[in-house]
């Protein structure tokens, strides 16, 4: 009974959450800081998610560094997305088999 309630909560709040915002703005949003606040938020919110997690994924946090360190200079020259992740995955398996 306890896990229902739980789950009927989380329900609850997640539609909360999703169907205000179509509820109360009906009309378009004029200001330009709203507008590129709004914009950056999912990078903002997918770079916070996603950025600790990094130096975690490995089993060590030497090779997991080393690896970010492959994808930000490989993403610094203009290196397509693929070739950044391979790079990135690349350095961080060889240098967790010597590390």
């Amino acid at each position: 009974m306890k896990l229902t309630a739980y789950i009927v909560v989380m329900a609850i709040v997640t539609y909360v959450i999703r169907a205000l915002p179509i509820t109360i703005f009906h009309k378009e949003i004029k200001s330009k800081w709203l507008k590129a606040f709004l914009y950056y938020i999912p990078y903002a919110v997918l770079g916070a998610m996603t950025f600790p997690v990094i130096f975690f994924s490995t089993g060590s946090v030497v090779s997991a560094s080393l690896g970010l360190a492959a994808a930000f200079i490989a993403a610094f020259f203009d290196a397509g997305l693929t070739v950044t992740a391979v790079a990135a995955v690349f350095i961080s398996f060889i240098f967790g088999i010597f590390i």
